[in-house]
């Protein structure tokens, strides 16, 4: 399923609705980097600070393609206050299997400097997958099936930067 950047914007617009119309968060920690592009949208929509919370999935040799372990990195990055923390809402691209929500919401909920502000932790994505055993508090679309997503900023990673630069004379 490959997404153009014109229903991409649809779909965190919708998102954006949702949210608006249901709760009122005190700050938009993104997990990356599937959240980077849909929390810069929602924060500029939303007027609300953001954090990122690094996750990386470690499988091993040869398993590239299968969830790993998940390795968090040892810090928030944000200029959100603590008392921002209030009310978290934890966003990702998508729920593919659960584990990297559900991991993340026990992972924040335990992070050093704002576990004691936190009041409340709501999650928000752009697409569950059926097979996904997480239920999103906020998904702009819930998919009847598992395709693989082609976001609009994917193709990046199989340019050069030397294919960019050949593409921009």
């Amino acid at each position: 399923m490959i997404v153009e950047w014109e229903e991409y914007k649809k779909i965190v617009e919708k998102l954006a609705i949702q949210i608006h119309n249901n709760y009122r968060p005190t700050v938009l920690v993104g997990i990356m980097r599937g959240a980077a592009p849909i929390i810069d949208i929602l924060s500029r929509i939303l007027k609300i600070p953001i954090a990122y919370i690094v996750i990386q999935s470690y499988s091993g040799k040869g398993i590239e393609d299968k969830q790993g372990q998940l390795m968090f990195a040892r810090e928030i990055s944000s200029l959100a206050s603590d008392k921002d923390f209030k009310k978290v809402l934890l966003i990702d691209d998508l729920s593919d299997t659960g584990l990297t929500l559900n991991k993340s919401i026990e992972w924040l909920k335990n992070y050093g400097p704002t576990k004691n502000f936190i009041e409340d932790v709501k999650t928000a994505c752009l697409w569950k997958k059926k097979s996904s055993t997480f239920e999103p508090d906020f998904c702009s679309v819930r998919l009847n099936s598992d395709p693989w997503i082609v976001q609009p900023t994917e193709h990046y990673e199989e340019l050069s930067i030397e294919d960019i630069i050949k593409k921009n004379k």
